[in-house]
């Protein structure tokens, strides 16, 4: 019953299930929608920004680049007593817990997942398909966003391992207040596609971007791939860690990857859950059971996911052929809308053209039967939408942060407001604060390059009536407000006055100055 409650009201007043409790952020952009709002925050304001008194609080080190959004639990009852909690993981391996309030120099706890004869993947060689050494260099560890249950106290995290020479990829769950493993952690994911055994999950070419979502007490993880293997969704039981889902985007062909800009899948008030896939083998109009570059509806039946219902653009083979993959930013599910197309999803992809889709029909392969489809950004998308109060907000590769007031469920002829500042590749996906309907901001993160040892990543705030006005950059106050330097498809996270801010060597954490 709650958590249907939780689906009500996000859907018909723009609440997120987190409103339900504490200000929390226990999954990538805040809610399953992947909106990206928190609505509970009463500190930070467009008036306390221009008042002067934000800026970073502190820079905590970490041993490896962080991938994943921070994720934050307040009041949890740890050995010194209770305290408010931001989690990051490593590609080294490692999970951390800190202090929130900047109140401890070291970790509260750390728990790594590397030892004798466990090693992290290595990413040091172009002959490496599996690795994109440009990037995520040297070393492949944890790059999703990991998910919390806070009714179990657990933090659920996937990571990739080299053991005695053999690539893993495991899930942990680990206690939220000490780091612990708990029982049955972790687990080898391991599975064989449906309807075709000669198919099997490969450990060493599988690559786990995609966040993870936790949904009716499965751990799903979406996984692609740098080479030819298959895009998989795994779902796993929360309590018991048993595998649960299986599904192969390609069972009898190749690709079709779930990258998403590091976004999570997204979940409607039914229970369906949304996926995009980059280029592979899509048959399904032949009869087949490939769905490359494609937005699926995936939902449960018989114990097993199953598509529902798909769109994939008309110029399918053209775009998979040149590798525009459709999945290469996150889809963002929108509370129901007013005129003809109540339930609606947007996605962007690499050639920056927008999609908005109807989650009642979804159109199968004709860019026509899409509610609207225009180009947004020239240079293409690899991040998530996020919406507010009628505004959908998006900042593409090398384009401003643009806002867009819907109008009867549609997007107007041209943006409502942009930004003056550029975001550099590969764009943002920006995140919203308010208390409630008022006093909105829209926070992203430029990655300023997000090149090994590259510049400092830049926060940014803007007034979410009118990003024209920007409220705050960490680059305005010289070295004072540095953070470490940039990392593709970094989320900020904002909870009870604080944004965390994930980056290749430490976790920043920015507030009003006390």
């Amino acid at each position: 019953m709650r958590r249907l409650t939780a689906f009500l009201l996000f859907f018909l007043f723009g609440v997120p299930a987190a409103a339900l409790g504490h200000a929390s952020v226990t999954t990538w952009h805040n809610d399953v929608a992947r909106t990206g709002q928190n609505l509970l925050e009463t500190r930070l304001t467009p008036a306390s920004l221009r008042a002067g008194g934000f800026r970073k609080l502190c820079g905590r080190p970490v041993d490896g680049q962080i991938y994943a959004q921070p994720l934050y639990a307040p009041r949890v009852a740890t050995r010194g007593g209770p305290r408010d909690l931001v989690f990051v993981a490593t590609e080294h391996d490692s999970v951390y817990a800190f202090d929130a309030d900047c109140r401890a120099h070291g970790p509260v706890w750390k728990t790594s997942f590397l030892g004798a004869g466990v090693t992290t993947m290595p990413c040091t060689s172009r002959a490496q398909p599996q690795c994109d050494t440009t990037i995520i260099s040297p070393e492949h560890g944890v790059t999703a966003t990991p998910v919390i249950d806070l009714g179990r106290d657990t933090l659920y995290v996937a990571a990739q391992s080299v053991e005695g020479g053999v690539y893993r990829q495991k899930l942990h769950a680990l206690d939220l207040r000490t780091g612990r493993e708990l029982a049955d952690s972790p687990v080898t994911i391991e599975a064989t596609a449906p309807g075709n055994a000669a198919k099997r999950f490969d450990s060493r070419e599988a690559f786990q971007r995609g966040g993870l979502l936790l949904l009716g007490g499965v751990v799903y993880i979406p996984f692609a791939s740098n080479d030819s293997a298959s895009g998989w969704m795994i779902g796993y039981d929360a309590a018991t860690l048993a595998r649960r889902r299986v599904f192969c985007v390609t069972p009898t062909g190749n690709l079709g990857g779930i990258w998403s800009g590091g976004a999570g899948p997204a979940v409607d008030a039914g229970g369906s859950i949304y996926v995009a896939t980059g280029n592979g083998t899509f048959d399904p109009t032949q009869g087949g059971p490939n769905f490359g570059m494609s937005v699926l509806r995936l939902a449960e039946r018989d114990g097993a996911l199953t598509v529902g219902d798909y769109f994939s653009p008309s110029d399918e083979a053209s775009l998979s052929r040149r590798d525009l993959d459709l999945g290469s930013g996150g889809i963002m599910l929108l509370p129901d809308q007013p005129g003809a197309h109540p339930h609606e999803a947007i996605i962007g992809f690499k050639t920056g053209t927008l999609f908005l889709l109807d989650r009642d029909g979804l159109g199968h392969e004709n860019t026509a039967k899409a509610v609207q489809h225009f180009v947004a950004n020239p240079q293409g998308f690899y991040s998530t939408a996020a919406f507010w109060r009628g505004d959908v907000y998006l900042a593409g590769v090398s384009g401003r942060l643009t806002q867009w007031r819907l109008e009867n469920g549609l997007f107007p002829p041209r943006a409502t407001h942009e930004s003056a500042s550029l975001f550099s590749y590969p764009g943002a996906t920006p995140s919203i604060s308010s208390n409630g309907q008022s006093n909105g901001i829209v926070w992203a993160i430029d990655t300023a390059g997000r090149v090994q040892g590259g510049p400092p990543a830049v926060l940014r705030a803007y007034d979410a009536d009118d990003v024209s006005v920007e409220l705050y950059g960490s680059n305005a106050a010289g070295s004072r407000d540095a953070a470490g330097p940039g990392v593709k498809f970094s989320v900020p996270t904002i909870a009870d006055g604080r944004v965390f801010v994930g980056t290749q060597s430490e976790l920043d954490i920015y507030g009003l100055s006390r």
